[in-house]
Order: C-alpha cells, then structure tokens, then sequence
C-alpha cells in the first residue's frame, strides 16, 4: 500500500469532447457560419449597389433594366460637390476650344454645364463631423460621471431618476421638435452649432447613462477598495482603476452615440438652415437642372458613409466584448 502510495501519478489527459470534433457538429458549425454569411451578403446589396451608381452617369444611374456593367465616372462626385449653370450652344463651343479645363470641368461639359464654384455639400459634411463629435465626446463623458455615481453611491430615488432619463429616449424626435424650435428661436440656438450639440448631447446622454451603468457594475468594488486603502484618492481609483477596465464598454457606447449624432434627421431638418445644417437632410435635396442627381445623392451617401465606417473599424477590437460585457450579470 505505501509502495503504491509513493508511486508517481500518471498525468491527467485532458481531451476534447467527442461532441464537438463529430460530423454533426462540424456540419452545423459550417452551415450557421454559411447562413451568416449569406445574410450579410444579403444586407450588403444596397450599400454594394449605392457605391456602383455613386461611380454612374445619370443616363446609367436612372436605366432600365438597371445596369450593372458599366464605364464608371465621377459625374456623380462633381453633382454633389459643385455648383453649376447650364451653358448655351455657343458657350458651349467656346468652352470645347478651352484647354485649360479641368478634370471635373470636362466633366460637367459633357452635359453642357460649367462649374460656378463649390457647393454646400462639403461644409455639411463638416458640420456633420463637429456636430456629431462633440455632442458624443460630451454625452460619453458625462455618461462616464453619472453611470459611476449611479453604481458606485447611494442616490435618494436612484430607480426613479433612471427611469426619468431612460424615459428621453421614449420620445420621438417629431413630438418634441416643434416645441424645441419655438424655444430655439427665442433663446438664439436655431441653425447654431451648440444648438444642435445640446440638443444630441441630452439624447444621448440617457443612453450613455444605462449603457455605462451596466459595465461599471460589473467592475468589483474591491478594486477601487484595495487601490484606495493603498492611499489612493476616489478619483485617482475611478481615474486608474475603473477607466481603463470600462475601456470597452465606452468604446460601444461611443459608437452607438456617434451613429446616432451623425444618422439624425428630424432635429437637423426642422432646427437648422444654413449655417449648422448636416448632411442627412441635403442628401436627399440634390437636384440637377432635369430632376433628381441620383448619382449624387449616392456619391453623397457614400462619403457620408465612410467617416462612421473607419471610427468602427478603429474601434472593432474593443466593440463586440463592449456590446456584450454589460449583459453579463453575475450569478
């Protein structure tokens, strides 16, 4: 017995689960990854299709049937970023014998027209970039304040005040706009930059308190505890500690606010004009001396487009984990 007790033990050898290496399971694994794939394909289309007409000419933009192989062309581009007059017969003679046009001059003579100077589109654009950045900047970092006072201190009627801030977000934008306008225009915040940065901030800032919430909370107590009986200061142990361990969860609700900044159109349509207008309304107003630029509106919805594209692919290492961090509760 004492022989067999000193004896070395032989090693444990841990193998995979035959249920998961059989046929079956490989087959099901293929066929979801398949169907995975063939719903993003699927959903794909339209963007796929909007990119090819965004590099159409109008006479291919509006054929039919609906051309797929085709030359492609900046025609759409040049629509969407400049001004232009139509030019008579003998302008258009003239400026046949010009040699110093450029590309983009070429172009809107081939549909006898001359560029006049740039559009508006460009400085809406921009408007969209300052608009929608700094009203998600502010919206996440107060997000970040109040969802880590909400989990971390005993707030009087805590349940009742996160119900009243979820509660901004039951509201459609068409219900309260009429009445932001008319106080917008009393106070001097219609068609203004701060106007519409106030106005996204407070929309998103319910959601950024709830989302938040949820991450902070499944950050333990003892962290921020043992950092602050090692001298830390609360806001040295929320600035060390707890920061970095949300870092995913506020890369997610970044993303969530910025698309939302950036996508809106009632509030930009009804409470803007000129000055602060976005691009989501002026896409749709592209309209060229016969009727609607369909060219341009997909190049403009293409650039529009792109900006969220990358900030997503940026951010991607941080978003899956962040979108399901929070909805792991413990047991």
């Amino acid at each position: 017995m004492a022989n067999a007790a000193n004896a070395p033990r032989q090693k444990v050898v841990i193998s995979t689960r035959v249920d998961k290496v059989s046929t079956g399971a490989r087959l099901t694994s293929s066929f979801r990854a398949t169907i995975a794939v063939i719903v993003a394909l699927i959903m794909l289309i339209p963007v796929a299709w909007m990119a090819m007409t965004a590099f159409k000419t109008r006479p291919d933009a509006v054929a039919v049937p609906p051309k797929v192989f085709f030359e492609p062309s900046f025609e759409g581009f040049v629509s969407l970023l400049t001004s232009r007059r139509q030019l008579t017969n003998d302008e258009i003679a003239v400026y046949q014998q010009r040699t110093d046009l450029g590309w983009a001059d070429q172009i809107a003579l081939i549909r006898g027209q001359a560029i006049t100077g740039p559009s508006a589109f460009p400085r809406q654009l921009l408007n969209s970039l300052i608009i929608s950045g700094v009203s998600t900047v502010f919206s996440v970092g107060f997000g970040v304040l109040s969802a880590y006072a909400f989990s971390r201190f005993p707030v009087p009627g805590k349940d009742d005040l996160l119900f009243f801030i979820l509660s901004q977000r039951m509201l459609p934008p068409v219900v309260v706009t009429i009445p932001i306008f008319l106080m917008y225009r009393q106070v001097g915040l219609h068609d203004t930059h701060i106007g519409m940065v106030l106005l996204y901030t407070a929309f998103n800032l319910s959601f950024s308190v709830w989302l938040l919430k949820g991450f902070i909370d499944e950050i333990p107590r003892e962290y921020e505890e043992a950092a602050m009986v090692d001298g830390y200061t609360r806001l040295q142990a929320f600035r060390k500690i707890v920061l970095p361990q949300a870092t995913t969860g506020i890369a997610a609700t970044t993303v969530f606010s910025l698309i939302f900044s950036w996508n809106e159109y009632a509030f930009a349509l009804m409470l803007t004009s000129d000055a602060a207008r976005t691009a989501p309304p002026s896409i749709p107003l592209v309209l060229g001396t016969g009727g609607i630029e369909w060219a341009a509106i997909a190049a403009g919805s293409l650039a529009f487009l792109i900006p969220v594209v990358i900030i997503t692919f940026l951010l991607r290492r941080h978003l899956l984990r962040g979108v399901t961090f929070g909805a792991i509760r413990k047991g």
